[in-house]
């Protein structure tokens, strides 16, 4: 018997995929996003970009391999500036994975990033109720009621993230500019 050693590449490398997509993904793990979240709470600024890296990757698990390559491709077509492509791809992964905060939070940005801001809002405010401790949602929520004209709602964000991370730099330094402006501040 011959073996077409072309089409043997083809199928080995399906079943690959296959097994990519279809075998075990990590689930996040809501005792270390806990504890990660207590050391963000109290951490020197270098202990606190660790805890920010492992938050990242563990909100970042969606405890399925497919919807996990939707995130990344939507990911990468964002790094890229194919706003529209990530927007796609994000769409795929809310629609199968609507529990996945990420999935509405990497959508809000990408919508934020192609100047739709009302869609924006909209997924914020999903993922937000899904993880109410997603600083990097907080964040963007505060930037878009900053740019709104709602700069004493955005300084209570900005307020709420560093409550959070208290060694978020895009917060702080966006507080003290709104700060500056007198608005913010606490009597």
């Amino acid at each position: 018997m011959r073996i077409n050693l072309v089409n043997l590449k083809h199928t080995v490398a399906a079943l690959g995929a296959v097994v990519l997509l279809c075998g075990p993904a990590q689930a996040q793990d809501p005792a270390r996003i806990g504890s990660l979240l207590e050391t963000l709470r109290t951490a020197t600024p270098e202990q606190a970009k660790t805890a920010e890296r492992d938050l990242m990757r563990e909100w970042s698990r969606s405890g399925s391999a497919a919807m996990d390559v939707l995130l990344k491709r939507g990911r990468d077509a964002m790094a890229v500036g194919e706003f529209t492509k990530a927007i796609e791809h994000f769409t795929a992964l809310t629609d199968h994975a609507p529990d996945f905060a990420e999935g509405f939070h990497a959508r809000a940005t990408a919508f934020y990033r192609a100047d739709m801001y009302g869609p924006a809002l909209d997924d914020l405010e999903v993922a937000l109720a899904l993880n109410p401790s997603n600083y990097n949602a907080i964040f963007g929520l505060a930037v878009l009621f900053e740019q709104l004209g709602d700069s004493r709602r955005a300084a209570a964000l900005y307020r709420r993230v560093l409550a959070l991370h208290p060694h978020h730099e895009n917060a702080d330094k966006a507080l003290k500019g709104l700060k500056s402006e007198g608005i913010g501040r606490t009597l």
